[in-house]
């Protein structure tokens, strides 16, 4: 890959990265609302709450931490930022000095690059995947390094709590994974149908768009040709609810597989006492393949959506707009 490009990426990771942080740093669909103590052993409310913990596993609603400035701040934002710093200060230091001859750090992000880049043009074209690859590269590399981290041991397990017979039990963890709170992954993916929506209409315009959703296919005459118009009308208007419903599915894709995950892997911790270190193991490596199949397929069901809409019949170049 030309070394004006690795930078190119580089850049745009760094900015779809920081995207990320400021959004996921809103709330989309609400978190539970709680105030952030040192000790939570004399607190009625918690102790109801880890009752409710103790029946059902990992909350759905991440906990809030804090609200320094009015600004909620939950468990799953500050995993969230290490991610996000995590993955920019790695790029930075291997794109500090570019060497003809990579090595180190330079060599790994240049040959996760180009294999991205190489697998994503195979998929949606040369044409478009120069104005997308910053996007989806981004979010597959955002998606793998959070559900990877979500599984390392004392994320969910370090927080405030109280001692049992059993042990210390955790009632406010301190870190939870990224992708097990909703907030995140509906973020990202009401990101996504913007993208989706502003490359679509530099692609194809805005008369193209509406004849991509509404026009009717194939050469017709007479009769026939009305009522093609009709079916291609009606069939246009469930298209235009399923491009509302993706983010929706989108988001709970991810979100559903990674909180899965993470309530198997505490029950399986709680299932024989004194094993809990031991049983979850098998069950980790499982979890590293499912965080890295999800990532993936977040990034191509994106990849196939603008695909879609953005293709051009008979390989004509798009027209500049």
């Amino acid at each position: 890959m030309p070394l004006s490009l690795l930078v190119l990426v580089h850049m745009r990771l760094l900015r779809i990265i920081f995207w990320g942080v400021l959004l996921a740093g809103v709330p989309v669909l609400g978190i539970a609302a709680a105030v952030f103590a040192t000790s939570v052993a004399a607190e009625p409310a918690l102790l109801l709450a880890h009752v409710s913990r103790q029946e059902q596993g990992l909350t759905q609603n991440a906990v809030e931490l804090g609200r320094p400035f009015g600004f909620p701040i939950t468990n799953s934002m500050v995993v969230m930022w290490i991610v996000a710093v995590g993955l920019i200060l790695f790029t930075r230091v291997a794109t500090r000095r570019m060497n003809d001859v990579p090595g180190g750090a330079q060599n790994f992000l240049e040959w996760m690059v180009e294999s991205l880049y190489g697998f994503l043009e195979g998929i949606i074209g040369s044409h478009l995947v120069k104005r997308t690859f910053w996007f989806f590269a981004t979010i597959f590399i955002f998606i793998l390094a959070a559900n990877w981290i979500g599984l390392i041991p004392g994320v969910g397990s370090i927080g405030w709590g109280h001692r049992t017979s059993e042990g210390f039990d955790v009632i406010r963890p301190l870190f939870r994974a990224v992708n097990a709170d909703l907030n995140m992954t509906l973020a990202m993916a009401l990101v996504f149908f913007a993208c989706w929506f502003i490359w679509a209409l530099q692609e194809i315009g805005p008369i193209g768009f509406l004849t991509e959703i509404f026009a009717p296919k194939g050469e017709t005459t007479g009769f026939l040709k009305v009522l093609m118009v009709v079916v291609f009308f009606v069939v246009g208007c469930l298209e235009v609810f399923s491009i509302l419903f993706r983010p929706v599915s989108l988001s709970f894709r991810l979100y559903g597989n990674v909180f899965a995950g993470e309530n198997m892997l505490e029950a399986m911790s709680k299932l024989v006492p004194g094993l809990g270190w031991l049983l979850p193991i098998p069950f980790y490596f499982m979890e590293l393949l499912v965080g890295f199949i999800q990532a993936l397929v977040f990034m191509l069901l994106t990849a196939v959506f603008t695909m879609l809409i953005c293709q051009h019949e008979d390989g004509k170049e798009p027209a500049h707009h």
